[in-house]
């Protein structure tokens, strides 16, 4: 299977050739036909799996090609995700992939002016990439009107539900045309995202290409037994190996983040942070300065994650282990992308093996103990399946 086998119109095939691809993802194969054909989809994939072309694609051909040139421009496509960062990303994408297309896109999220975002609604625009919470606050001033929405998307469903955009979501969704193609991507599938696909979906074809509780099978998994207070020594330990080219370091704080960040320098090492409390721009420049590799090491929470997709990503370090099984698959499948190998390392502290045991039954398989560095404790155990 190619992408000349999916029916895409030539200024998508240039485009997808110019990016490298050869062959479309699982996800991509299926989902493409599908939304050209007009049905909805509920699809629960990973991260990594080519999930933002999959519905990028085909929307930008059916917008390019049912488009009415004698009416005025109105927003006709939607994507709504949860933090700026994959907004970024969505519309970066969606503007590779339409240059030779008469398309234009206005990205929209908070922790910036709003001059930019409704100077370009005002001149027209045919799809909106959005954060739930500024975009309603641009429609409530009158910016922003959606009567006239063809397609929405909501990726990361689950995330924006965990960080408390429901209401946003359902008020957003009332403004829209109830005739309306309608896309749901989430890593996970929990009684509340079912719900919601439930209420938006309308007889939707079900994706479940990748489950959210098995990681990349090209990421190495290993675990570093150590005592709290000597997480940061270690970490500086591995930092030595010269394997390590470049790493996204999860904590569960923005504290926490930033702490990491400065242990880091005192010991030579540069390295940035990225979580809501940063602005905007320093976030931005903390994400270019890692995938320029001008940094070696981005220190992130969870949510500042979504979003972050890096080339090539080497290695992923759970500094603190995760509360949640499932983030745990969301957080190393950063790396191990695209066919490349990728390892994921996670340092546990007493207090944390209680995560690690639940990380095991999820992913049904313990993850290989290293129990040759300096700071070794007598941790290890087993957990056994039925």
């Amino acid at each position: 299977m190619n992408f000349e086998n999916l029916n895409l119109i030539q200024p998508l095939l240039n485009a997808v050739n110019k990016k490298g691809y050869l062959n479309p993802t699982p996800i991509q194969e299926k989902a493409i036909p599908t939304i050209l054909q007009g049905k909805d989809i509920f699809g629960c994939a990973q991260t990594g799996t080519g999930k933002t072309a999959a519905f990028a694609l085909p929307i930008l051909q059916l917008l390019e090609t049912e488009k009415d040139r004698n009416q005025r421009r109105a927003v006709r496509a939607l994507i709504l995700a949860p933090t700026r960062e994959l907004v970024a990303q969505i519309s970066e994408e969606f503007n590779t992939y339409s240059k030779g297309l008469d398309i234009r896109l206005v990205t929209i999220y908070g922790g910036i002016s709003q001059n930019a975002q409704t100077q370009a609604l005002q001149k027209g625009v045919d799809i909106i990439v959005a954060a739930p919470g500024r975009l309603l606050d641009l429609m409530n001033q009158g910016y922003v009107h959606l009567d006239k929405v063809e397609y929405l998307v909501l990726d990361e469903a689950d995330r924006m539900l965990d960080m408390g955009f429901i209401n946003d979501i359902r008020k957003i969704t009332a403004k829209l045309p109830s005739k309306r193609q309608t896309m749901l991507f989430s890593a996970t599938a929990p009684d509340e995202i079912r719900k919601l696909a439930a209420s938006l979906l309308h007889n939707p074809v079900q994706l479940n290409l990748s489950p959210d509780t098995m990681p990349p099978i090209l990421v190495s998994q290993s675990v570093y037994h150590v005592k709290k207070e000597n997480k940061k020594f270690l970490l500086t330990h591995v930092l030595q190996n010269e394997s390590v080219k470049n790493v996204l370091v999860f904590t569960r704080t923005k504290h926490g983040a930033d702490k990491v960040v400065k242990d880091l320098i005192k010991n030579g090492i540069k390295a940035q942070a990225i979580h809501g409390n940063k602005s905007q721009s320093a976030r931005d420049k903390a994400l270019k300065d890692f995938k320029n590799r001008t940094i070696r090491v981005l220190v992130a929470t969870d949510v500042a994650s979504r979003g972050i997709d890096v080339d090539k990503l080497s290695h992923v370090i759970n500094y603190e282990i995760p509360e949640q099984a499932e983030t745990y698959v969301h957080r190393i499948g950063r790396t191990g992308r695209a066919g490349e190998t990728g390892s994921a390392l996670s340092f546990c502290s007493s207090d944390e093996k209680a995560y690690l045991k639940n990380i095991h039954k999820l992913i049904r398989r313990n993850i290989d103990v290293v129990t040759s560095h300096p700071f070794a404790i007598n941790a290890v155990f087993s957990t056994t399946f039925s």
